[in-house]
């Protein structure tokens, strides 16, 4: 029997649907069959992968559940790669990981060649394949798992460690606070490389014998038309796809606005996180289908932290309070502690949720942590028994559309154009995408540049989500005394012009 507790889990479930295909269904037991498969053969002839970190490339459906699997019952640490990176970004990873062997669907290898080849990665097929009789490694739950990477406040993602252990704990956390069953079944359409598709949608549905359906990305008109169906029982996304789905809505007729507004009403539950859920937005999806939808807030790190009731009263522009298992603080420096009832703080998390740390950062690690207790970088307010965040404690940290997208990162691809001589960029409050990526430029004597022509160069240097919304041209950038960038003092450019 073995000890990953993902796994024991699906050794539950047996023949129930696990993953919902446009030509077929998959059970919990044909994952956990391919997954031993496919881990057979990334041992060979090693008892134990031992921590290799192993690359996955494939596309969001059963292939990659049992490339998950797979990784982890043969010892190895998961690194799922995203399906939009560009080479640059995904050849950071790759090295950075040290990954030397990807799982990896055709067609994404072929689209992905040459950072492949650059770090000589070996690409592992994970298609089935006749099953051979092999002894998997016992794998203690307290070994690491999963490499999820992230944007910090440096100009290049880290690699966030997690274990076995942790994991388990921030799906139970997940799913006695929403109350997953057997009986749900979610939609899928975020990325895997980012907790909340992987951990909040398809690891929670896996542990609690629900099912998910694989959507290749996000389309209003056949998602508002299976909601309408009641194809599903719960419904996650970022704020983004609240606002395409309130336009969506808009654009139908009154009769199909009707079937689809009482679709959404009748799901047991809608939540909406990785950014903040602007009140407006809120307030027209409540008016419109009934749903009052539910906001939380994690991180890579920490996983979930904080989570308006399942039952109960959820606040707009609120994020409830600590979950099941989860410790919470706010803490001032200036205070030297908690700060007084109603002033600010910084959120601070610990737990059995925590991360182990930054992949061959350990002082990176240290510094992200003070008394055991993970410092988050964000701010809030506790109003009636309520967390409100106010924002990042840094100003390189911009949410836009579900990501958190570093500035600096941005900056220093954006310095590469031959008409920028500085930049700044910086995060603008926007109802759509929560924040918007903007840009303010020093340009090179006599260069000129529009916002379409800096997005059509970027395509091949930033993924979209990351390329500038705005943009402006100032003789100069805003300094302080010691020459450093003044962005608060950038953000007010732009709100003047």
């Amino acid at each position: 029997m073995t000890d990953l507790p993902i796994v024991a889990r699906a050794l539950t479930h047996g023949d129930a649907v696990a993953v919902r295909g446009p030509t077929r269904d998959h059970t919990h037991a044909d994952l956990l069959a391919r997954s031993a498969v496919l881990a057979a053969r990334l041992c060979g002839s090693r008892p134990d992968l031992d921590g290799e970190r192993v690359g996955i490339l494939v596309h969001p459906d059963a292939g990659f559940v049992a490339a998950l699997w797979g990784v982890w019952r043969a010892g190895g640490i998961a690194v799922p790669l995203s399906l939009h990176a560009t080479a640059d970004e995904l050849g950071h990873v790759l090295a950075d990981a040290g990954i030397t062997r990807v799982v990896a669907d055709a067609d994404l290898a072929a689209s992905r060649a040459e950072p492949l080849a650059a770090c000589g990665a070996a690409l592992v097929d994970p298609r089935p394949a006749a099953a051979h009789p092999t002894a998997l490694p016992a794998v203690a739950r307290d070994r690491p798992a999963l490499m999820l990477y992230t944007s910090g406040t440096t100009a290049r993602p880290k690699g966030v460690v997690t274990t076995h252990r942790c994991i388990a704990a921030q799906i139970e956390s997940l799913v006695a606070a929403w109350r997953w069953t057997a009986a749900d079944r979610i939609p899928l359409f975020l990325p895997l490389h980012h907790i909340h598709g992987l951990i909040n949608v398809v690891s929670c549905a896996l542990w609690a014998g629900a099912s998910f359906t694989p959507l290749n990305r996000f389309d209003p008109a056949p998602v508002i038309e299976a909601v309408a169906a009641d194809r599903f029982t719960l419904f996650m996304a970022v704020p983004t796809i609240y606002v395409r789905l309130l336009e969506a809505l808009d654009a139908l007729d009154p009769e199909a606005r009707l079937r689809a507004a009482e679709g959404f009403g009748r799901l047991r539950l809608v939540v909406s996180g990785s950014a903040a859920l602007p009140a407006g937005v809120f307030a027209r999806f409540a008016a419109a289908t009934g749903q009052w939808i539910l906001e939380r807030y994690g991180m890579t790190e920490i996983g979930m932290a904080l989570s308006n009731p399942y039952d109960g009263q959820r606040r707009p522009g609120h994020v409830g309070l600590p979950l099941p298992g989860v410790e919470v603080r706010l803490w001032s420096e200036a205070h030297g502690g908690s700060p007084p009832p109603g002033e600010p703080g910084e959120i601070q998390v610990r737990g059995a949720t925590v991360f182990s740390g930054y992949w061959s950062q350990p002082e990176a690690t240290a510094a992200s942590f003070v008394d055991g207790w993970f410092r988050t970088g964000d701010v809030a307010v506790i109003e009636e028994g309520s967390y409100r965040i106010l924002g990042r404690s840094s100003v390189d940290i911009i949410k836009s559309g579900g990501y958190k997208l570093s500035a600096l990162e941005i900056e220093a691809a954006l310095l590469d154009h031959p008409a920028i001589a500085e930049c700044a960029v910086v995060g603008l409050p926007d109802d759509t995408w929560g924040e918007m990526v903007a840009a303010a430029v020093v340009l090179r004597p006599g260069a000129t540049l529009t916002l379409d022509a800096l997005r059509g160069w970027g395509r091949d240097r930033l993924s979209p989500y990351k390329l500038p919304r705005r943009l402006m041209a100032v003789a100069t950038l805003p300094r302080n005394a010691m020459g450093k960038v003044t962005k608060p003092a950038v953000r007010a450019l732009f709100a003047a012009a």
